[in-house]
């Protein structure tokens, strides 16, 4: 029944049927021998003959204390055989014996006596190895000392996973007796730890034989189950003596504080990650919303699920903002950012939305104190106190927020509002690395804010200023049809000083302006509105357009930005003819029925303000239908081609059926002006047209 082949049964041999024989006999190798009461061998066993190296052949029929023991044992051996066939007693001992090959063996004996059905009595001698046997009792000892005693969490599972053994130290991780563990899975012992990983590795092992090393599980035990812990786990095959599939060893260690120091440090890295980011990507433009959403974006998902950025009415009106302690904060939306959370992102104020937060709600706290508000675990009676409203309180508890932080935005001594961060699918609370980490965040974005806030404030002066100051021409004069476009520079520079101007004259006549003063800001404003007011009054008196700028140079003297560019060009409907003079300008471009479009040839001049060069005024044609395009340099300079390149784009742009020209406005700004362009453009574009007689008809 030891053999490799053979089948066993255990206890439970009714219910579980025949399974695979243990190795343990292989291992022991025990002989058998059968002696009539003469003490004749009448049965011998293969491992007899490999034990002692007597074949069968020879063994059977002799007596087996002449042939297996010494002669100086062989009295002592007859008076143990005789006590034996004569009591029935067992006796059980080891002594040396006798090889065939004259070696001397010391062997573990158990003799009994045995009866069979006709009442003939025999005596059973199982005979092993002394050294075979020595050699596992020390395995076992030690196994058990190692097993018992070893600060690693031990266990074997059967090839069904469910717990076989379990020393001391694993159940004192797992907090519960060993015998609790005992035939139950790992699912069923731990219902908080998350089986599925460990249970995939333990049947990899099974199958393949190859272990498993290091696998990382967390979660929480019976032991400490307030606390979640980090284990490394080791998984080996178990095989007995014929290789047969025992089951799984596993070790467990302990590993919670390096995994927490892992985390920290992993924390740490993130925030240094965080903060060197939002070094790059907060305040990349003077732009206050894009500033905002720039740092709702940095803020997610490292740092939140939701981020939002408010700000104080007041402040982004320009006005200074203290709240008293029952007064309601008035907050500006400028941004919101979510990262997989749509039911929280609709319960967040829409990005410009001015909405009124009652003194008891926690970001009205935080502005008003100039302190973080945190509520690591919200609850149900949190969320009225989060939300704008009920409807986005509901909405905000089916997205799963669970932890809150709001930190203020302060720069220069001066709160501005507030950074609104929610968590969601992140499962862990706010904790004080967190709030380290919003604080940096806040404190590198309220600076960028503040200076974005108070440049937009006075680009928004300067840009009114200077609409103020452009005029509000009729679309068709004595002799032309006009249009005109102003697009203020890029976001990321001040208004500049260009102008048009369209004033009618006597005689039909019409005058047109395009003016470009350098500088920016609300001196450029404030010295193009000088000028549009000095050529208004010299255009008045229908004087010569060189005439007319040589008195203009003079009048910048005293202004802020005194040099500037000009076109000046007075049209004559009944003459069909244009009279321009340039002061340092780029040259206006006409339009004829069937010629290419062309840059006026014009004697180019000096700008306004250099003084001491006279100008001159050149006359062209300008039929009906022909039209004159005037422009400033920020339509066409780039760093990226030169002028020329940027001039014969002009002109293909222009090259082409006749437009309206409200339409050939748009396509020239929507394909040469660069969004991000320093400077800012003025266009006017003319079309001549029959003059009207004074009957109101018009003349060929």
């Amino acid at each position: 029944m030891s053999g490799a082949g053979s089948a066993a049964f255990d206890g439970d041999a009714a219910s579980r049927g025949p399974v695979r024989p243990s190795g343990l006999l292989d291992v022991l190798n025990v002989a058998s021998v059968v002696l009539d009461t003469e003490g004749r061998i009448v049965l011998w066993s293969p491992q007899a003959e490999e034990l002692f190296g007597y074949s069968a052949p020879e063994a059977l029929g002799q007596y087996a204390a002449r042939i297996m023991v010494h002669e100086r044992h062989l009295d002592l051996v007859v008076k143990l055989f005789a006590d034996v066939m004569r009591t029935g007693r067992s006796w059980a001992g080891a002594f040396p014996v006798r090889r065939k090959d004259g070696g001397t063996l010391l062997v573990e004996f158990r003799n009994m006596r045995l009866l069979d059905d006709r009442g003939d009595v025999y005596a059973l001698g199982l005979a092993v190895d002394r050294s075979t046997v020595r050699r596992l009792e020390q395995d076992v000892a030690l196994s058990t000392r190692v097993i018992r005693q070893s600060p690693i969490g031990l266990a074997v599972m059967d090839t069904e996973l469910r717990y076989v053994s379990v020393n001391p130290s694993l159940a004192r991780m797992n907090g519960l007796p060993a015998e609790e563990h005992l035939g139950r899975t790992v699912r069923e012992v731990l219902p908080l730890v998350d089986a599925g990983p460990l249970e995939e590795a333990a049947r990899r092992v099974l199958e393949t034989g190859r272990p498993v090393v290091d696998l990382a599980a967390t979660g929480r035990t019976p032991a400490d189950p307030d606390e979640e812990h980090a284990w490394s786990l080791s998984l080996y095959r178990l095989e007995d003596a014929v290789d047969a599939v025992m089951g799984v060893a596993v070790s467990v260690v302990d590993v919670t504080e390096q995994h927490r120091a892992g985390v920290e440090a992993e924390a740490a890295r993130r925030r240094l990650a965080a903060v060197a980011d939002a070094s790059t990507r907060i305040g990349t433009t003077l732009e206050l919303e894009r500033t905002a959403h720039e740092l709702a974006a940095v803020a997610v998902p490292g740092l939140a699920d939701v981020a939002a950025v408010d700000l104080l009415e007041s402040v982004v009106k320009g006005r200074r903002s203290t709240l008293r302690p029952a007064e309601a904060a008035v907050i500006r939306a400028l941004a919101v950012h979510a990262d997989d959370a749509p039911e929280a992102l609709r319960a967040a104020d829409p990005p410009g939305q001015v909405a009124r937060y009652g003194p008891d709600r926690l970001v009205t706290e935080c502005v008003r104190s100039g302190r973080p508000v945190r509520v690591e675990r919200v609850t149900d009676a949190d969320l009225p106190r989060i939300a704008r409203s009920p409807e986005a309180a509901e909405l905000l508890r089916r997205a799963g927020v669970h932890s809150y932080l709001a930190v203020p935005l302060i720069a220069r001594g001066e709160v501005l509002g507030a950074l609104d961060l929610k968590r969601t699918g992140n499962p862990l609370p706010f904790g004080e690395d967190d709030l380290l980490l919003a604080r940096e965040l806040a404190v590198r974005a309220a600076l960028q804010i503040d200076n974005a806030r108070w440049y937009q404030n006075a680009r928004d002066a300067a840009l009114t200023l200077q609409r103020s100051l452009l005029p509000r021409h009729p679309p068709v004069t004595g002799g032309l049809e006009v249009a005109s476009r102003y697009r203020p520079a890029g976001a990321a520079s001040e208004v500049g000083g260009d102008w048009f101007d369209v004033i009618e004259l006597e005689g039909c006549k019409t005058a047109l302006v395009v003016g470009d003063v350098m500088g920016s800001g609300i001196a450029a404003a404030a010295s193009m509105g000088r000028l549009r007011t000095a050529t208004n009054t010299l255009a008045a008196l229908d004087v010569d357009p060189a005439f007319l700028l040589e008195h203009l140079d003079r009048a910048t003297v005293g202004l802020d930005q005194s040099i500037a560019t000009c076109v000046y060009a007075v049209h004559d409907p009944h003459l069909r003819q244009c009279r321009i003079a340039n002061a340092g300008h780029l040259p206006p471009v006409r339009l004829r029925a069937g010629r290419p479009p062309e840059l006026l040839d014009l004697p180019t001049g000096v700008p306004l303000g250099v003084g001491g060069v006279p100008f001159s005024t050149t006359t062209v044609d300008l039929e009906p239908g022909d039209r004159l395009v005037l422009y400033t340099d920020g339509l066409v300079e780039t760093r990226q081609q030169s002028l020329d390149e940027r001039l014969d784009a002009l002109l293909a742009l222009l090259d082409g059926p006749d437009r309206p020209l409200e339409e050939v406005c748009d396509l020239l700004l929507r394909t040469l002006h660069e969004p991000e362009n320093s400077d800012d453009v003025a266009l006017l574009i003319a079309r001549a047209t029959p003059p009207a007689e004074p009957g109101g008809a018009v003349s060929p």
